[in-house]
């Protein structure tokens, strides 16, 4: 089978779960690898068999054989890298969040226009199991009407790389709300199918990553922290989301805070709800069930990658065999979103998206 060669931009944490899953991809191979820390890049090579590296993106995208690229970076550099690569013809599979801001993604937007190429947003959420079983039940009305959908995202103690790029609000653009909320508020919108967020009344906080020393915790994701580093992100969210006259959000979505660890989406229709998302792993659908008030939890195989799932939809597309799952279009709304919610803390007051 005909591969498509593939060069992943960024290898972190992240930069690894890609080359991981494309492993498991039939028609992508990973053919080089670029970062701009030689040390690691030599391990990750030797790690994941890759012989072609780079320490500059822009040689990896003067390489004729690649014809596409994960990107894998600091959020600050999803723009320039990304644009960079469409201008160089090369397709794109781009991690969230989109970018810093809507005015960035525009332009992305616009380089996929100019290019002809593919441009693939990283909502690894939209593939799990669950999250296609919730959709395709909210499609086949057995939901009734959506008119109110509930996010709670909560970590104890979860800040990642404290000190490091995650918590410097210059090359992230924001804390827990751009890092992980981005996640559900997606799948909220892509499960009801409903992308015109209008209105938003929301507040964050900063109020457990520094002084960072006094930051007290059991595990740390991209750790350990630098104690000589940054910390002026939001670690707490809360807020509320119309959607015209249709639809309301609610959510509240934490990196720290005291709180116990807490983890769901629910959609509430006018013939039933759904929780998925939950750490307790289960699905439970609230219903009728001949006239009596029933609560069903669904058995289904949810031993499916989402990072495999979502970067065969990539291949494929490329190749001309299919569409790419996570538009840069809705990327934008994402990232609409999530500005109206900083902008809504900031002035404290209900603002447009």
């Amino acid at each position: 089978m005909e591969k498509v060669k593939i060069g992943v931009i960024g290898c972190g944490t992240i930069g690894s779960v890609h080359t991981n899953a494309y492993a498991k991809v039939e028609n992508a191979e990973v053919v080089a690898l670029c970062d701009i820390l030689p040390d690691r890049l030599a391990e990750k090579a030797k790690l994941h068999n890759v012989a072609k590296t780079y320490t500059d993106y822009n040689q990896l995208l003067a390489d004729p054989e690649i014809e596409a690229v994960s990107v894998c970076v600091p959020n600050n550099m999803h723009a320039p890298i990304a644009i960079a690569a469409l201008n160089a013809g090369k397709h794109v599979m781009l991690e969230k969040p989109m970018t810093l801001n809507p005015d960035l993604a525009r332009d992305i937007i616009a380089a996929r226009d100019a290019s002809g190429k593919q441009l693939q947003m990283g909502m690894v959420w939209r593939q799990k199991d669950e999250a296609e079983l919730v959709k395709e039940a909210i499609e086949a009305g057995r939901l009734g009407e959506i008119y109110q959908i509930r996010v709670k995202l909560i970590r104890r103690r979860g800040i990642p790389g404290l000190g490091g790029w995650f918590t410097t609000k210059a090359c992230s653009g924001g804390g827990g709300l751009i890092d992980i909320a981005v996640h559900f508020l997606d799948l909220v919108m892509w499960a009801s199918n409903n992308w015109n967020p209008t209105r938003v009344s929301a507040k964050v906080y900063s109020k457990f990553g520094s002084p960072i020393k006094d930051y007290h915790y059991v595990s740390m994701w991209a750790g350990p922290p630098k104690l000589d580093g940054t910390f002026d992100v939001d670690d707490y969210a809360a807020g509320f989301v119309r959607f015209g006259k249709k639809l309301t959000l609610s959510f509240e979505v934490a990196w720290a805070c005291n709180a116990e660890d807490e983890s769901y989406v629910e959609f509430l229709g006018d013939k039933g709800g759904v929780t998925c998302g939950s750490n307790t792993g289960k699905t439970i659908f609230r219903t009728e069930v001949d006239n009596h008030i029933a609560d069903v939890e669904v058995r289904y195989d949810n031993s499916g990658d989402g990072f495999v799932k979502e970067l065969t939809k990539f291949a494929n597309a490329v190749q001309g065999k299919g569409e790419v799952p996570a538009t840069g279009e809705q990327g934008l709304v994402a990232m609409r979103l999530l500005d109206a919610i900083y902008r809504s803390s900031e002035a404290d007051c209900e603002v447009e998206v």
